[in-house]
């Protein structure tokens, strides 16, 4: 419900604060006291259009805040939850409008666009006014009113659970299409892709084994190339250039010609043989290691030939070698998806139908439940008319087909409310109903036989009971306080048949003082409430034949 409302500086208010209970609250005041800038600031803080002329004179900008205390499990928590805004047991809506008609809005204190403000209002309030109907006039809430007078929501839940079966299905049927389709757009690709691979059959691991068996032969290869220069230089294949042994058995010799006595040279001759015996050891060495042999290079060459095939491929399908052997395994999935696509489709294509035919079985029932509580939606709303002065007025619930392609969730057919206020006059739309005062009476109506049903727990009566008095009055008193049973209600009224079946009353007034104009708005106890019916009844003199008639109106007798 509405627990609060809080008015800074917007046309004559300069400051208001009030706090709202459940059940029916009367708004009453002169004419012109200002009681459409309260709906006006109400409306400021769910989402109204903003201008300029609503900042009062001279002042920089003004704001409304709006509070309300939803139950739990109100819609309202799941917007706050879908985007991702703090939520509290009371939801506060406060607008700022500055002087140069720009405005800021804010949910629980976090900045947010006017179109969530407006989301957010539109499930916790409705106004129903002699000009500005919300709520009731738009046709999209009319197929879940109807459900919820006729206790229809097992229906519904069956036709939404079947529509979201039938949706799944065909779009599983859809996605399998479209793969078969790219299947056989690719098919040349697919078969030669697979062949080629399948030719290559790369194996999991294979790319890092290969590589390591490649250091190792090329490490191999160069061992062998390194033993291989040694002799080389121990064993020239020019003998013309000599060796280091053929360098070490000339120096001896030539050392062993010196004269007699050589004692001198002895010492070196016994090195020169230690170095020859040396040198022949090493290569010994080396010759048994050149025929233990080196690795084969007719391997490393198959085995570069391998890896390099591997990484080319890779290359060509855009993925690690790695991931070759898992690329082969997708490319054969689409394959034979292409392969064994008729078959998976006709299965599908029937899943689908079937899914289908479910839908239609519970749409059918719904749409059979939606005529039959039609007829006592309109005969119960036939009870209400007459006493609201509506009896020429003809309530009509249309439950009209839809085209397939229109078919969703709620069910297969369109539930529009029309009205007639003349006889032979054809039923239309109800926001298209020209007299905004049988409009009011008649959405008044709408609402003592749907109250039940309704989602939106406050609402707001702008001079429903404009243009009619007397028993009449009296009747729409009657059901605005029926109303309030079970939701809580705000009226704006001149009438004391109405304002007398209020829980709470509030008078607006209008004061001058000096060249400034201001509107108040105070709660009236049980005898300001008598003097105020009183005065409603007898305009300016209010008499004791007043107060009396007033005193009649509050303790329920009629005048």
């Amino acid at each position: 419900m509405l627990a609060s409302l809080a008015i800074r500086d917007v046309v004559l208010i300069e400051r208001l604060d009030l706090t709202f209970g459940m059940g029916l609250t009367v708004l009453t005041g002169e004419t012109g006291a200002g009681k459409s800038i309260l709906l006006d600031s109400l409306g400021l803080a769910c989402g109204a259009r903003a201008e300029a002329g609503m900042v009062r004179a001279g002042q920089a900008q003004c704001s409304v805040t709006a509070a309300f205390a939803p139950p739990e499990g109100h819609p309202a928590f799941g917007v706050l939850e879908e985007q991702g805004i703090e939520r509290d047991d009371t939801l506060v809506l406060r607008r700022v409008v500055q002087a140069d008609g720009r405005s800021r809005a804010f949910v629980n204190e976090q900045p947010v666009g006017v179109a969530l403000l407006r989301r957010l209002a539109a499930t916790l309030v409705e106004v129903q006014g002699q000009h500005d109907q919300v709520g009731l006039a738009d046709p999209a809430t009319h197929a879940g009113l109807l459900d919820a007078f006729g206790g229809l929501e097992p229906k519904r839940n069956a036709a939404a659970a079947a529509h979201r079966g039938w949706r799944e299905a065909t779009r599983a049927l859809a996605t399998a299409r479209e793969a078969i389709a790219a299947a056989q757009r690719d098919e040349e690709f697919l078969r030669h892709a697979v062949q080629e691979l399948s030719d290559l059959a790369p194996v999991e691991g294979e790319e890092e084994e290969l590589s390591k068996e490649r250091q190792r032969l090329q490490q191999g290869e160069r061992r062998s190339e390194s033993i291989a220069a040694a002799l080389s230089e121990l064993q020239p294949r020019d003998r013309r250039r000599g060796g280091p042994g053929d360098a070490l058995r000339g120096a001896a010799r030539a050392l062993e010609r010196l004269p007699a006595p050589n004692e001198e040279a002895q010492p070196i001759l016994g090195f020169l043989a230690q170095a020859q015996d040396a040198l022949a050891e090493a290569e010994t060495l080396l010759q048994r290691l050149m025929h233990e042999g080196g690795p084969d290079p007719r391997r490393l060459e198959t085995l570069e030939d391998r890896l390099f095939s591997l990484r080319a491929a890779a290359r060509k399908h855009a993925v690690p070698v790695v991931e070759l052997p898992a690329h082969l395994g997708q490319l054969k999935d689409r394959l034979g998806a292409l392969d064994a696509g008729t078959e998976r489709v006709a299965g599908l294509e029937a899943a689908a139908a079937t899914a289908r035919a479910d839908y239609l079985a519970a749409g059918r029932a719904l749409t059979e439940a939606r005529q039959a509580a039609s007829k006592r939606l309109e005969a119960a709303l036939a009870k209400e008319l007459p006493p609201l002065k509506l009896d020429r007025a003809r309530f009509v619930v249309e439950v009209a087909p839809r085209e397939e392609s229109g078919w969703a969730a709620d069910g297969m057919d369109r539930v529009t409310f029309l009205v007639s206020t003349n006889p032979g006059q054809t039923p239309g739309h109800l926001q298209k109903i020209a007299s905004g005062g049988e409009l009011s009476r008649l959405m008044l109506a709408l609402k003592v036989v749907l109250a039940r049903g309704s989602p939106v727990p406050t609402l707001v009566f702008d001079e429903v009971d404009a243009g009619i008095g007397g028993a009449t009055a009296a009747a729409v008193g009657d059901r605005l306080a029926r109303v309030a049973e079970r939701l809580q209600v705000l009226v704006v009224t001149h009438s004391p048949q109405v304002a007398a079946r209020g829980a709470q009353q509030l008078r607006v007034a209008k004061s001058v003082k000096g060249q400034r104009a201001a509107t108040t708005v105070e709660p009236l106890d049980k005898r300001e409430r008598r003097e105020e019916i009183a005065r409603m009844l007898a305009g300016e003199r209010v008499t004791d034949a007043a107060r009396a008639a007033a005193d009649s109106l509050l303790t329920g007798g009629l005048l």
